[in-house]
């Protein structure tokens, strides 16, 4: 394939999901991508069960995988490796012009690898992040993804800055970002279609959300235990969302019944209950880059437990706070907060990147 003027055909593209945000992102890009190029949707597994994965396909429309790897939860080494071999094989069977991946994931590097292994063009969808923690597992994959990325789909100029910085300038491409497109598409829905705040008895504006997953804050009882107290003692309605990884800990833990009475523990939601519920709280209280950035575009307050982020774009003005897992300063968030105001100029860029990427690939026919 060759970039700038439009000489190479593309055939076939595969794109590679595997985990909630994925899915998110690949909704807006798959329909473009298919009014004029032939695309195989991988979904490794990596998130597998119905309301991490099949629930997100129905409610966003997305095509039924042509291959599913169903990889399944483990360690870091046997999810990446495990992808890592089957989607070899895909790409050996398939022999596609490119391959496209998202994010940061375990399904992220191992695909671009594969791809890569087997001069197979790689392009990344939200390139350019940086959180510059390398203890984060997700920093790793950013970073090595964009060095074999031959397509860098950067959302916003920081993360293209953030490419020049490290030598990374041919291929890269300011698009916006796709979740902008995503939320745009889920918004209206959602005020159709979700009844979670009349389910769950809430009120607008009378209730928090809380979501736990990374790593970082999972593994480690102290910072857990320090989310969960200062959570309970801000006297707030939360709802929290429970990953299964988190709920596993906390059962095992006995965190579970430290929980305050006002906390109200429920499944994962479905993207557009998640925007319905969202869209309506006081304050979001996470360690999800996703919801961050969510949060920023709906004009919610958000409170990120963890100590540095990908998108410092959302700390403009006060709207995202990094307090890390210090249970005082998490509460002294939450009680400090107020509401934030939906900018319409905000750096992600306006709706519409996905068909941005898929007239960039058109344009190299």
């Amino acid at each position: 394939m060759k970039y700038g003027y439009g000489i190479s055909l593309i055939v076939k593209i595969v794109t590679i999901v595997g985990a909630r945000p994925q899915f998110i992102k690949c909704a807006p890009l798959s329909k473009e991508l298919r009014k004029k190029h032939k695309e195989i949707l991988v979904h490794t597994g990596q998130h597998y069960d119905y309301l991490m994965s099949k629930v997100f396909f129905e409610e966003l429309e997305i095509p039924v995988p042509d291959y599913n790897l169903e990889v399944g939860s483990g360690s870091h080494a046997y999810q990446t490796g495990s992808i890592l071999e089957a989607t070899e094989d895909i790409l050996l069977n398939e022999r596609p012009d490119l391959v496209i991946v998202f994010g940061d994931t375990n399904s992220t590097i191992a695909g671009a690898l594969a791809a890569a292994k087997l001069h197979i063009d790689v392009a990344h969808v939200e390139a350019g992040l940086r959180s510059f923690d390398r203890s984060m597992p997700e920093e790793v994959n950013r970073v090595l993804t964009d060095h074999i990325s031959k397509l860098l789909f950067a959302p916003t100029e920081l993360a293209v800055r953030n490419l020049r910085k490290e030598g990374i300038i041919h291929g890269v491409l300011r698009t916006g970002d796709v979740m902008v497109d995503s939320l745009t598409m889920a918004r209206p829905v959602a005020k159709v279609k979700s009844h979670v705040l009349e389910r769950m008895n809430l009120t607008r504006g009378g209730y928090l959300v809380l979501t736990v997953h990374r790593q970082a804050n999972t593994d480690d009882l102290s910072k857990l235990s320090s989310i969960i107290r200062a959570v309970g003692r801000s006297g707030e309605t939360i709802v929290f969302p429970v990953h299964p990884r988190t709920k596993k800990v906390l059962e095992a833990s006995g965190l579970l019944s430290g929980l305050s009475d006002k906390v109200e523990m429920i499944e994962p939601l479905s993207y557009v209950d998640m925007v319905s519920l969202m869209s309506e709280a006081s304050g979001i209280v996470t360690d999800s880059g996703g919801m961050q950035k969510e949060a920023f575009l709906l004009g919610v307050d958000c409170i990120t437990i963890r100590d540095t982020t990908e998108w410092p774009e959302t700390l403009v003005g006060g709207r995202n706070k990094l307090v890390g897992s210090d249970e005082g300063k998490i509460l002294e968030a939450i009680l400090a907060r107020k509401k934030a105001k939906a900018n319409r100029s905000h750096p992600f860029g306006k709706p519409g990147a996905s068909k941005r990427i898929a007239r960039i690939l058109d344009e190299m026919m």
